[in-house]
């Protein structure tokens, strides 16, 4: 490890902003909960296998048509969960909404076929073909399990790493069209809501909510926020072997509000890049004219950053993210980066009050993008940074509990800030935690290579 000693301190106020995870779960529980009273209240006695059947099938299906919308307001990037939450956390939470949601599906349609197959005395596959035929918007049903399904399976681990993210970025947009064409069904067959004006009324309520978090969060701010800032790239700048600056200029960028550690999700309108968002995170402080991201190439898309052309018009959207100086709550500092998860933590170290320390894994020194610009920041500022980088014959540097107490004395009374690649953040959480760091000290966003 290489470190560049402290010449003068900084200090600055420090304030803790807490976490609304555990009120948002708690909302969304609730939610979960309610579903099931609709069931409760709108059924009366349940009678035989048939209607046991049929009655957990209405569960299911109300509780996956609840999960719908939790999971497509997860991706509506509404600003308190992008920032507060945190849009890592906000990610995973939508990954297994989106789990539970297939497997209420399933559920919902074995358990409804098997139970109306039993009541009718007829065969599954008779009852099938009668309810997807006969049945009111069945067919438009239909079409979006369908849908859901083909989502579920292009968001599987094992075929979302075969594929391109621009594939599965707009199968996943298929969603929206998946939850449009199941929602007639649920008011036209469902026991809860024939003739039950109070609880439709809270159904579309729900669901026409969700939507208009869609509308504004997704389509008219962005719309709002591109016209008012005129992004355009004003040059791209090769820090490191496949890895590019790009400064994007614009106008008036002191109103967005953007913070150190923050990203925005963004889209060049040139060099065939339009048609995908992708998210990159700034890696220098905003100042009112002028923004900056680094990217590595790690797929098409952001291997063309480097073909960039400055006057090239960008359109962004955000800011996201909550890996902000306002999740401090001391004045000691500890920044953990892995490749690229260097950016936004570059930018806190410039701004982070207190005495901050910065380690930064690579495997050689050649893969090290912004070192110089740390290397002053550090020594401006007063502060140190550690390089932990691969040994001459590949060894990996020890980065585990014993490693980190023993390099940072008085670790477990730190504020760590953590980013780079998921298995990276996940082991080096899981080491903090045994070096003694409370979670509520550990600040992380991890991003999938």
């Amino acid at each position: 490890m290489t470190t560049v000693d402290a010449r003068r301190s900084y200090a600055g106020p420090v304030t803790a902003r807490p976490s609304p995870a555990g009120p948002v779960l708690a909302v969304l529980w609730a939610g979960a909960a309610g579903a099931v009273a609709l069931w409760w209240a709108g059924t009366g006695s349940v009678v035989g296998t048939a209607g046991w059947l049929t009655g957990a099938g209405r569960i299911a299906g109300l509780l996956c048509g609840y999960a719908c919308a939790v999971l497509v307001g997860l991706m509506a990037r509404v600003p308190l969960l992008e920032n507060r939450v945190g849009s890592d956390r906000v990610a995973r939470w939508h990954a297994m909404a989106g789990r539970y949601t297939v497997c209420l599906l399933v559920a919902h349609i074995v358990l409804i076929l098997t139970g109306y197959a039993a009541q009718d005395h007829a065969s599954l596959w008779h009852e099938t073909v009668t309810v997807v035929l006969d049945y009111p918007d069945m067919l438009k049903a239909s079409a979006g399990t369908v849908i859901l399904f083909a989502v579920g399976i292009t968001s599987a681990r094992a075929v979302r790493r075969r594929t391109s993210h621009e594939f599965w970025y707009y199968v996943h947009l298929l969603t929206y069209a998946a939850v449009f064409l199941a929602f007639f069904h649920q008011l036209a067959l469902g026991d809860e809501f024939n003739g039950k004006p109070v609880a439709t009324a809270l159904w579309y309520a729900l669901y026409l909510g969700v939507a208009a978090l869609v509308l504004w969060f997704r389509i008219l701010a962005p719309v709002r926020l591109n016209r008012r800032h005129r992004l355009r790239v004003d040059s791209v700048h090769k820090e490191a072997p496949g890895v590019y600056s790009v400064v994007v200029r614009g106008r008036h960028l002191d109103e967005l509000g953007a913070r150190p550690g923050q990203f925005f999700r963004w889209r060049f309108l040139g060099e065939g890049m339009g048609w995908t968002s992708t998210p990159y995170s700034l890696s220098a402080p905003p100042r009112p004219d002028l923004l900056r991201i680094t990217v590595k190439a790690l797929g098409d898309h952001s291997a063309a950053v480097a073909l960039l052309r400055p006057g090239t018009r960008v359109w962004a959207e955000g800011p996201y993210g909550s890996l902000t100086a306002d999740r401090a709550t001391g004045h000691h500092s500890l920044l953990i980066a892995a490749g690229v998860g260097v950016t936004p933590l570059r930018a806190l170290f410039e701004t982070l009050p207190g005495e901050v320390t910065l380690l930064y894994r690579a495997r050689g020194a050649e893969d090290l993008a912004l070192g110089g610009e740390l290397e002053a920041i550090a020594q401006w500022r007063g502060g140190r940074v550690l390089y932990a980088l691969n040994g001459p014959g590949g060894e990996r540097p020890d980065i585990s509990a014993e490693s980190l107490r023993a390099t940072f004395p008085g670790l477990a009374g730190h504020d760590v800030y953590l980013c780079g690649p998921h298995g990276f953040a996940r082991d080096v959480y899981e080491a903090l935690r045994a070096a003694g760091v409370p979670d509520r000290r550990i600040h992380h966003e991890s991003f999938e290579l």
